[in-house]
């Protein structure tokens, strides 16, 4: 049975990967801090509680079983707060992912998989956006994963380091079991405040209707997590294949607007969505979808729960648990 350490995997994209990691019969340890994971996300057996800074200790865990890969999510994702706090995701993002390569090398472990993002294209040129796309990144956190995806390489030339970096676009839903979902705190992600503001009444604020975009709001490629995490696996199976280093995106390939998926919560949920809306914010593309054809084409995957109202279902069925 090949074992599997999965960083971070005590927050939203992490915990949903050890569950279909475990379903498709693999061993899983997973390192969290549990500085913005969730303890009961993951089985108490499984979860180390360390830091990625603290190398003599991921060394450890990954002598306790020989690893055959790791799947890196311990990463801080809100792109205000980058902003607002660089030195805290410098320091977390890209200092924490040397500390997990150099821990690594010292265990003998060469297969790695890398959550990035979309973002390392900033406000792309070509849509649906290829891989080909020069980095162009708008924010700090799209800055540390481009330096992340640039120290894998250079980890991979100089020490023989096998990586599949995953460019994702809108992770959404949840569990279809709803062993497990969405819990940011604070929650940032458009499907979970619109749930909040019909429990609360509260409007939501939504940013921009007067793009360039068949009803003026944003368009985004929404994939549902389940997709994202079985995207994961096919990515350690690549590797642990022989497969040679890559850059992957994720995404559906379609686009739904901002109005859209309000329209689809109200229709799931059985209630209007109060919100208000406000003037665009600074940086935000009018449109972002991915081109996954070389995930389609050399991984075989293939999304199977990324319909919006699916994406709604399960996100709704965690949220109201």
């Amino acid at each position: 049975m090949k074992r599997i350490l999965v960083t971070g995997g005590a927050g939203y994209i992490g915990s949903h990967t050890t569950l279909e990691l475990l379903d498709a019969g693999y061993d899983v340890v997973v390192v969290d801090n549990l500085s913005r994971g969730h303890r009961s996300a993951v089985e108490p057996a499984r979860l180390r509680e360390v830091d990625i800074l603290d190398t003599p200790s991921l060394v450890r865990v990954m002598q306790e079983k020989p690893v055959d890969a790791v799947i890196h999510f311990a990463a801080y994702i809100a792109v205000g707060e980058s902003m607002q706090n660089p030195g805290l995701y410098f320091r977390n993002n890209v200092s924490g992912s040397i500390s997990l390569l150099t821990a690594m090398q010292e265990a003998g472990v060469r297969n790695i998989v890398f959550s990035s993002t979309a973002a390392v294209y900033g406000m792309p040129t070509v849509v649906p956006i290829p891989e080909t796309l020069p980095y162009a990144p708008l924010s700090v956190y799209g800055e540390t994963k481009v330096m992340i995806e640039k120290v894998l390489a250079w980890f991979g030339q100089t020490h023989g380091l096998r990586s599949v970096c995953l460019r994702y676009f809108n992770a959404s839903g949840a569990d279809p079991a709803a062993r497990t979902g969405e819990d940011h705190e604070p929650e940032t992600h458009l499907i979970p405040l619109l749930f909040r503001a019909i429990e609360t009444g509260k409007p939501a604020t939504l940013f921009g209707q007067d793009y360039p975009t068949p009803d003026g709001s944003c368009i985004r490629d929404y994939i549902h997590v389940s997709d994202l995490a079985r995207a994961h696996i096919g990515a350690v199976e690549w590797l642990l294949k022989g497969g040679e280093s890559r850059h992957f995106n994720v995404g559906t390939g379609a686009g739904y607007s901002v109005r859209e998926v309000v329209d689809a919560v109200a229709r799931v949920v059985g209630k209007p969505v109060p919100h208000t809306w406000g003037p665009r914010r600074e940086g935000d593309p009018a449109l972002l979808v991915a081109d996954s054809s070389s995930l389609r084409n050399e991984l075989g995957w293939v999304p199977q729960d990324s319909a919006l109202d699916r994406i709604v279902e399960t996100a709704w069925r965690w949220y109201h648990r």
